[in-house]
């Protein structure tokens, strides 16, 4: 519980206060949101962040939850609370477009495990999220019919940063208290950052990616955009566990969120590498170092730590998540070529160029890196960084119709989120201010591999150094 002044995102609690009160039912939210929904298309400019919905089904879900608080017996912390997936997941009965003009023909029969458990949680899944093309870039740019450009809620002539775009955008605009997105290369953090709102990346396997399309089967992550800390931990709590469908995260040890309500932050050593910490823009790293001297104000200690071989690990990571991405979209490359997006087209064109050698050496240094990671975190609880170099870029007129291409700008917003991606641990950003501009800036915690419990209790000492949270100019309020 947080003592707000001024504006605050309504959460998860804001929406169980309402229905165990019994001001509202989950059934009156949902005909709020599908109103909303309707009001979000055609406002100028279209804030497209949901890019498909059915009013029938968000009805269904939210009268059976209504049904569930009447008799007492909910199923979780998430029953009744508005939620959305990015288009890479299956839902039912949505198509599965991928950000694409030519996946998803048919509507889906059958749910990614992460929709599967939402609904067995009992939550309103109010529709699908917009995304970068194939999750190819960091803006979140998709010129094409069915998704146009998502507008960043705090300055709508602004990119909401991508991949997953209209997740963060949703989360920010007061859609939902929880988006659910994917991470290869920054695909949940950059998106959360730029929109301020919270991105938790889970640690490689943690929460199953089984029924999205394995785009990148070694470096992509899931996990959810929220607009609080404790928000993330709930649905982190119900969504990280094995699932007999990914193999990849069975051996996992038990999720918990221990020690994640301490008082203060004592015993824990901060690692920050202070070279890497400050190469980002001048507004972003005076309001970063602030958080580090807030940390260590609640009795952290803050310890100097050399990452070594970034520039490896940003071009190993590089080779490992196009070279995949390649490999998977093979047949689409070479049958769909002309309906994708340019900048989709340059990526897997660019991704065409590299070799075996290259892959397996990239794969070698990832063995590095871990082994580096795994000395640095034998004397450090966790690595501070900022979470992107700089805030959201402009939109501009041509983007609109011919899309984005600016790889310097990826490279650059991927700086400080390619070590998580690459060597599977996890990462959350925390919003902890605004540029003059008014524009999101936010800070990045990594802790080793399984401890997200680390990771949210910092992250709850992050949210109090921001002394105020500004409203976005696109903010819909479900519960008034």
């Amino acid at each position: 519980d947080s003592a707000s002044n001024g504006f605050s995102f309504k959460g998860i609690k804001d929406y169980l206060d309402c229905y165990r009160s019994g001001k509202l039912t989950p059934s009156q939210v949902a005909k709020n949101i599908i109103a909303m929904l309707e009001d979000c298309d055609k406002s100028t400019p279209p804030l497209r962040a949901i890019v498909q919905w059915d009013q029938e089904q968000i009805m269904l879900m939210a009268e059976a939850s209504t049904a569930r608080y009447r008799s007492k017996c909910t199923l979780s912390y998430l029953d009744g609370i508005p939620v959305c997936l990015k288009e890479e997941f299956k839902v039912v009965p949505y198509h599965h477009r991928v950000g694409t003009v030519y996946l998803g023909t048919e509507p889906e029969t059958e749910d990614a495990t992460v929709a599967k458990k939402l609904r067995e949680a009992g939550a309103i899944i109010i529709g699908v999220s917009n995304m970068h093309e194939l999750g190819t870039g960091t803006t979140g740019c998709n010129p094409n019919r069915y998704h146009k450009i998502p507008r960043n809620p705090y300055k709508p002539n602004h990119f909401t940063g991508g991949s997953s775009s209209g997740s963060a955008a949703a989360v920010a605009a007061g859609l939902c208290p929880v988006a659910i997105g994917t991470d290869g290369g920054g695909s949940v953090r950059i998106p959360a950052s730029f929109c301020g709102v919270v991105g938790l990346k889970g640690t490689f396997g943690r929460i199953s990616p089984h029924g999205s399309l394995p785009l990148s089967y070694s470096t992509v992550s899931v996990g959810p955009i929220c607009t609080s800390v404790a928000d993330a931990a709930i649905v982190y709590s119900i969504l990280a566990e094995p699932d007999p469908l990914y193999p990849y995260g069975l051996k996992q040890p038990k999720a918990t969120l221990s020690d994640m309500c301490a008082p203060d932050l004592k015993g824990l050593k901060l690692g920050v590498d202070w070279t890497f910490f400050k190469a980002c823009d001048a507004e972003v790293l005076s309001l970063c170092e602030k958080a580090v001297e807030h940390l260590q104000s609640l009795g952290a200690s803050v310890v100097e730590v050399s990452l070594p071989e970034m520039e490896e690990v940003q071009v190993a990571h590089v080779i490992c998540i196009l070279s995949e991405m390649r490999d998977f979209l093979q047949p689409d490359f070479n049958e769909h070529f002309h309906e994708m997006n340019l900048d989709t087209r340059a990526s897997l064109a660019l991704a065409s160029q590299f070799t075996a050698l290259d892959y397996i050496t990239a794969n070698r240094q990832r063995t590095r890196s871990m082994r580096f990671l795994r000395e640095i975190f034998s004397t450090v609880n966790c690595i501070l960084t900022p979470a992107v170099p700089s805030t959201a870029p402009r939109i501009y007129e041509s983007d609109l119709s011919t899309g984005s291409s600016d790889s310097s700008f990826t490279v650059r917003s991927m700086r400080f989120m390619q070590l998580g991606n690459f060597t599977g641990i996890p990462g959350l950003v925390v919003p902890i201010g605004y540029s003059t501009a008014g524009l999101p800036i936010s800070f990045q915690v990594m802790a080793k591999w399984w401890d997200e419990a680390v990771l949210l209790r910092i992250g709850l000492k992050l949210e109090q150094f921001r002394y105020q949270t500004k409203k976005p100019s696109i903010y819909y309020d479900i519960l008034a």
